[in-house]
């Protein structure tokens, strides 16, 4: 479900213009998931519907439901239903926002405790016309769930708030298990991409959160213009932040009036990346085209906490060991191998390279983004929300 008003009645804007002239380019054969729903999936599922419940999940057709699903992890989109704030790569609508919903956070505990979540994301809109940028909302949302559900884990996955330190330390109160704002992209193009945010502001915000004495974790996009050498100098800045965890995903375009996509950035790219910031010193890394920042995100806080030789609370040790990581780009070479050896591929010529990079996608795989292109911001092949 895509969150874009409906182009008729309004002018586009300039950039909506520009990126308009570029048509939706044709996706590789590793841009895909196959549907395996296990028994947790279809409970979830039953429950979510039967009692009218909402995540982004469902609601933004993330291509990663299933695996996720079947751990109990979750991801829910608070604050609203437009953002204050314009990124080039964001399936959510921009505008003024009508409400302000101080009943929200109970709504969202509830489907948690309803749902019998092992682990919830919570992210949300950008609030710039809140004094606090929505931090009680986020806070209050993560102590409810602690609250009621002390066997779940919780991640919140904010904007930078302006690093305004009142709103920072809000949400800090709350002790996450992971604190969690994504940088999405590097320097030379930060100020295209995210007009609205900034790029020492976004690692300043990370730093806080790391001295506050929480497990931190950040997310970049590639194929929207960066080099490799760029991505492993934002990788450095991240872990030199104090960032612990890092997703790397590829960007899937929502609609044309998005930003082009670049290239398509090969599962092996993703696993050398991956062992790169590893060197680096994160601890934990989730790395491939189609994971997105709150994909097992469960998982990566247990490996966090085995890594700085933390005690996992007793009701949470399950999330040390949790699932599977299909979407992983070294599980994806392993479940395809007929994919290893290949390369990237410049979008000018993917339309001919495509086939050459494997077999067609079979009727048994979901093709993700079909129409719209997970982060998120978050979760979905439309970067609608973690993002």
């Amino acid at each position: 479900m895509s969150t874009i008003p409906d182009r008729e009645g309004r002018k586009l804007l300039r950039v909506e213009a520009k990126n308009a002239q570029s048509p939706i380019e044709r996706k590789p054969e590793w841009i895909r998931t196959t549907a395996k729903a296990g028994k947790e999936y279809e409970d979830m599922r039953s429950l979510s519907i039967g009692r009218g419940l909402h995540t982004v999940c469902a609601e933004a057709g993330c291509p990663n439901i299933y695996e996720c699903w079947e751990d109990r992890e979750a991801t829910f989109l608070i604050g609203g239903a437009f953002c204050t704030r314009r990124c080039d790569f964001c399936d959510i609508a921009t505008g003024k926002p009508t409400e302000y919903d101080k009943d929200e956070p109970a709504r969202v505990s509830d489907s948690v405790k309803e749902l019998g979540l092992k682990y919830a994301t919570i992210t949300g809109v950008a609030r710039d016309d809140l004094p606090d940028g929505a931090a009680w909302l986020y806070a209050e949302t993560c102590r409810l769930i602690h609250e009621k559900c002390p066997e779940t884990g919780v991640e919140l996955l904010v904007d930078d708030m302006k690093a305004h330190d009142s709103a920072l330390e809000e949400v800090f109160s709350s002790r996450p298990e992971v604190f969690g704002h994504n940088l999405e992209t590097v320097p030379r193009i930060f100020k295209k991409i995210r007009p609205a945010f900034r790029y020492e502001r976004s690692l300043e915000v990370i730093n806080a959160a790391n001295e506050a004495g929480l497990i931190t974790k950040s997310n970049l996009i590639l194929g929207m213009g960066e080099t490799r050498a760029e991505i492993e100098d934002a990788m450095f800045d991240l872990a030199e932040s104090g960032c612990h965890l890092l997703t790397l995903t590829q960007y899937l375009r929502p609609s044309p009036l998005h930003h082009p996509i670049d290239r398509w950035v090969h599962p092996e790219e993703f696993i050398a990346l991956s062992e790169t910031a590893k060197e680096m010193g994160f601890l934990g890394v989730m790395a491939g085209p189609m994971v997105r920042s709150s994909y097992r995100a469960g998982k990566l806080w247990g490996e966090a906490m085995v890594a700085l030789g933390r005690e996992i609370p007793e009701g949470l040790s399950h999330l040390a060991n949790a699932g599977t990581t299909r979407q992983e780009a070294a599980s994806l070479l392993m479940n395809h191998p007929h994919l290893r050896g290949g390369h990237s591929i410049p979008v000018a010529n993917a339309g001919d390279n495509a086939a050459a990079a494997g077999t067609p996608a079979t009727a048994g795989a979901v093709a993700a983004g079909t129409t719209a292109g997970a982060g998120c911001c978050g979760t979905s092949g439309s970067n609608r929300c973690g993002c």
